[in-house]
């Protein structure tokens, strides 16, 4: 288990020394250009490392297990273990134990920890990386509640205005009310909407009113920022947060939420892939084959290359066709842990 840990913690530390080498190399003309300065860049990297490190998570305890375990083999020792009549389930023991244990850290890592390191990177992003947005998507509609729904064909950050609001109130099956304004303009100190050149209409059963005006003021249960959801959002918010909005986003009749979905369940399943990567890079490099070390780690990076190119898969298949974000997100952990019963059972004959 020291072996297993220490190999591990040093995987960490060198593949994170390069990630950060890399990122700075692409990311340092932006530095440059937008004046970010050292200490900000200090305190990204700072924030970057545990944000990698949860990332490629099952790579560095897949990788890190190959590793020693081949050296192992290739010194004869797992051979001698096993002759002096230690089980291989009793081999695999330390194995179990510390990858559990590190699945267990990782899981209130990916929880609690990580995405206050990711939103300290956002707003690195936002400041020094990326360029501000000028306007909202077109056509959104939202649902604020299950009697009101809301549209705005497009909002401009910049001039603060939005063209074609509409704000419907319906009971049922009835409209109730159904506020049309040319153009929407949202008072950040107050809280407030103000809309221009509006009219409204009311509906109260067979009777029907008209009112037009120049300006109408109102508070409404939402801002401009809304109107889209950035990406880089999910991975910001902590799993009680994640949640919080989950419900929000689904009353309001978004169809995105499943990208949200998909971040709330991989925050789980990675560190169970841990364990099942775990027991297969025991299985496979505990036997001693020629080629060495440098097999079963070229076998290892590989098994991790399709897990991460099937976990991609899946996720891009949840978004787009519909599967459901627990079924895509676990579908990778339910075959690689197929396939790790399959090693072990051959490894016990």
């Amino acid at each position: 288990m020291k072996k297993f840990l220490t190999t591990f913690f040093f995987a960490i530390l060198i593949l994170a020394v390069i990630a950060c080498v890399i990122d700075y190399s692409q990311k340092v003309d932006a530095f440059v250009k937008n004046n970010a300065p050292f200490r900000s860049i200090a305190f990204y990297f700072l924030n970057f490392i545990p944000h990698i490190t949860a990332l490629l998570f099952p790579l560095f305890i897949f990788v890190s297990t190959i590793f020693f375990t081949s050296k192992m083999a290739y010194k004869t020792e797992i051979i001698a273990t096993l002759a002096a009549g230690v089980s291989f389930q009793r081999f695999l023991r330390p194995f179990l134990i510390g990858s559990i244990g590190l699945a267990l850290f990782s899981l209130v890592i990916n929880h609690f920890v990580v995405p206050k390191a990711n939103k300290n990177i956002n707003v690195f992003f936002n400041n020094y990386i990326n360029e501000k947005r000028v306007s909202s998507e077109r056509n959104v509609h939202l649902r604020l509640s299950p009697e009101l729904y809301i549209y705005i064909e497009n909002y401009n950050y910049r001039e603060n205005t939005g063209k074609r609001f509409t704000m419907e109130q319906v009971k049922g099956t009835l409209l109730t009310e159904k506020l049309m304004a040319e153009s929407a303009s949202y008072d950040s100190t107050k809280n407030e909407w103000i809309l221009n050149n509006v009219r409204i209409r009311t509906n109260d059963g067979l009777k029907e009113t008209l009112v037009k005006k120049d300006k109408v003021i109102r508070k409404i249960a939402f801002t401009p920022k809304d109107l889209d959801i950035d990406g880089a959002l999910r991975e910001t918010m902590t799993t009680p947060e994640l949640l919080d909005f989950i419900k929000q986003e689904r009353q309001r009749g978004r169809e995105s939420v499943n990208i949200f979905l998909i971040e709330r369940y991989k925050r789980t399943a990675q560190p169970v892939a841990g364990i099942i990567l775990t027991i297969i890079g025991a299985c496979i490099a505990s036997r001693k084959i020629r080629g060495g070390s440098g097999l079963h780690l070229a076998i290892g990076i590989l098994g991790c290359a399709i897990y991460m190119l099937l976990l991609q898969f899946t996720q891009t298949f949840s978004v787009n066709a519909g599967l459901s974000p627990f079924i895509a997100v676990w579908i990778p952990n339910v075959l690689y842990g197929v396939l790790a019963f399959y090693f072990f059972r051959k490894q016990i004959k």
